[in-house]
């Protein structure tokens, strides 16, 4: 598909955004929204947010949808000031909620726990009160890893599941459906209360009983929060977009969500896994209060 509908049309970049960008790069930080070329950077950076993106910009895998450059075989040094760096940016910034996620990296033992804990660790030496989502890889199943990064205790641990089952194998060809299902629900086994989010993206040629079905195994797995947005192909050598989702349908994908039990549920468009996450998880809260 080389159109895009109405409801899909981009912010234009202003002074604000142009602001936060040339903060992050002064840090010599990378972010998801800019390396995943994510549609709604421009509408998060004039607000001043962005979700950072550690371990490099390298990835060890190749995600038939992802922007983020894969070379299995370039393994850089994790970088030893980088989460300083980042309590930095959150600092400069004035963020008082925190997205984290990472490239996948197979090729070190933890998988990258061990960095995900450090940022953490380093954004709360600044300040406790600021709380903090982290994205983070299946980590091949590891539970130990896993452990790493749980015990730091994040506000929110977000792993997406992307696409439905049948799709895994085209989209996703290194990681796995039911295991990234096992890191939702064991996340939520190691830490009593941890808020577990997932998220798919919508287009790939799923159709609804596959997007449903997907929605009851998340759940099935004690997945809190779950979100959905249409998957927009970075260029021509991607993954290509089936169809283009309409809101309403989206808003039928919304209703579905809270039927089955999800305590917050963010469809749309323009939806991402960490857009707009500090206001999903402040309605999260009024949930629980």
């Amino acid at each position: 598909m080389n159109y895009l509908p109405g409801w899909l049309k981009q912010e234009i970049p202003d002074d604000l955004a142009r602001k936060t960008a040339g903060k992050i790069s002064g840090l010599k930080l990378n972010t998801v929204c800019r390396q995943a070329l994510c549609p709604n950077i421009n509408d998060c950076f004039k607000r001043g947010q962005a979700a950072f993106l550690i371990l490099g910009n390298f990835c060890t895998r190749h995600c038939g949808f992802c922007n983020v450059e894969n070379n299995p075989d370039l393994r850089p040094e994790v970088d030893p000031g980088e989460p300083g760096r980042i309590a930095q940016a959150v600092q400069v910034l004035g963020l008082r909620y925190a997205v984290i996620t990472s490239v996948t990296r197979d090729d070190l033992e933890d998988g990258g726990a061990g960095q995900f804990v450090k940022v953490i660790e380093s954004i709360r030496s600044i300040d406790k009160e600021i709380k903090i989502e982290v994205l983070i890889p299946d980590f091949q199943g590891d539970t130990e890893a896993l452990k790493k990064v749980v015990r730091a205790a994040p506000f929110v641990l977000a792993h997406n599941l992307e696409t439905v089952e049948r799709l895994y194998a085209l989209v996703r060809p290194q990681a796995n459906y039911r295991r990234s299902l096992g890191l939702l629900a064991k996340s939520g086994e190691l830490a009593g209360g941890l808020t577990t989010k997932s998220s798919l993206m919508l287009g790939f040629g799923e159709g609804e009983a596959e997007v449903v079905s997907a929605l009851k195994d998340l759940r099935a797995n004690d997945c809190d929060i779950v979100t959905l947005g249409q998957y927009l192909a970075p260029s021509p050598r991607h993954y290509p977009v089936k169809e283009f989702i309409s809101p309403e349908q989206f808003q039928r994908y919304s209703e579905i969500g809270r039927d089955l039990g999800f305590k917050g549920v963010f469809a749309g468009p323009k939806v991402r896994s960490s857009y707009h996450a500090e206001e999903l998880s402040e309605e999260l809260g009024k949930v629980l209060g």
